[in-house]
């Protein structure tokens, strides 16, 4: 009998959440399905696309929080450039 892990990995459900909450929709969707996908990948015994599963669900909310993270940014610069632009369009 060969070695059987014990626990599911940790299928970051929280993670999505908030990702498709607060950060990127369409990525959050996508980590969501993933997490959901863990526990039953588990129990059918297939632990390596359990923990792919796993993995994936993370990536894709760090990838949503990064893309709002850097949307967010370029926006500020944005409203920064055009606030100062039209502070001196006057002159």
């Amino acid at each position: 009998m060969e070695n059987q892990p014990t626990n599911p990995p940790d299928n970051n459900l929280v993670w999505a959440i908030l990702c498709t909450v607060l950060c990127c929709l369409p990525l959050g969707i996508v980590a969501i399905i993933k997490s959901s996908n863990v526990n039953a990948l588990w129990a059918q015994g297939n632990y390596e696309a359990a923990q792919k599963a796993a993995d994936d669900a993370k990536k894709y909310s760090i990838w949503g929080a990064a893309i709002t993270a850097i949307l967010l940014v370029l926006y500020v610069l944005f409203i920064v450039v055009l606030g100062v632009g039209g502070a001196f369009a006057g002159y």
